[in-house]
């Protein structure tokens, strides 16, 4: 507890903001080793790859701060709509580079694998689920919904999260472990707070 008490004492002297800063590094830096031709034999689908990683492995940071909060006492909560707004950064430039710098925007292709490749349609889900999250993310609209309406709206999340790792799970053609052991994170962290939600109710019934 006493660490728990000294982190969270630290953590109130930290501001949210830096966080955008430091989260757009990683992006910058992919496209200047695209440019650069530094990231492999096909430094585009290197590029594509590896902002759809930061955009899942983000995606789970979210996901992370209401465990670690109740497990450890660590409130990480003022930090949980940067990160979540990155993960939404994250997946548009994924988004934007296949449109963009990998189709080129011939739509008549890109509607085709929309419309045909399961791990696409997947991914636009994912997308699109990510939209109303990323739109209400800002003090005016949980005034706007209410808090339970925003935390009902903001429960996309989940299914988002899912949607995202099944994306990569399609995607890679080998099945290595990586997208496995994201899907199980994901599943583990969603698993979690079904069964804390369940003792809660039935603490309720029982009082």
């Amino acid at each position: 507890m006493d660490i728990a008490r000294s982190i969270n004492t630290a953590l109130r002297k930290v501001p949210a903001w830096p966080l955008y800063v430091l989260g757009m590094l990683p992006a910058a830096s992919y496209f200047y080793w695209a440019v650069t031709n530094q990231l492999g034999a096909d430094p585009l689908k290197a590029l594509e790859h590896q902002l759809g990683i930061w955009a899942l492995q983000l995606l789970i940071a979210t996901l992370l701060v209401t465990p670690i909060r109740n497990l450890f006492n660590v409130n990480l909560i003022k930090y949980r709509r940067a990160i979540g707004l990155l993960a939404f950064f994250y997946v548009c430039l994924h988004f934007t580079t296949y449109l963009w710098l990998d189709q080129q925007w011939a739509w008549a292709t890109i509607w085709k694998d929309i419309t045909k490749r399961p791990y696409i349609i997947i991914g636009m889900l994912a997308f699109l689920g990510l939209v109303p999250l990323a739109v209400t993310s800002n003090n005016a609209s949980i005034r706007r919904l209410g808090p339970a309406g925003w935390k009902a709206l903001h429960r996309l999340v989940y299914p988002v999260a899912v949607f995202g790792a099944v994306h990569y799970l399609l995607l890679v053609k080998a099945w290595p472990p990586e997208p496995f052991v994201y899907l199980g994170i994901i599943l583990i962290l969603l698993g979690y707070r079904f069964l804390r939600l369940q003792r809660r109710r039935l603490a309720a019934q029982a009082g």
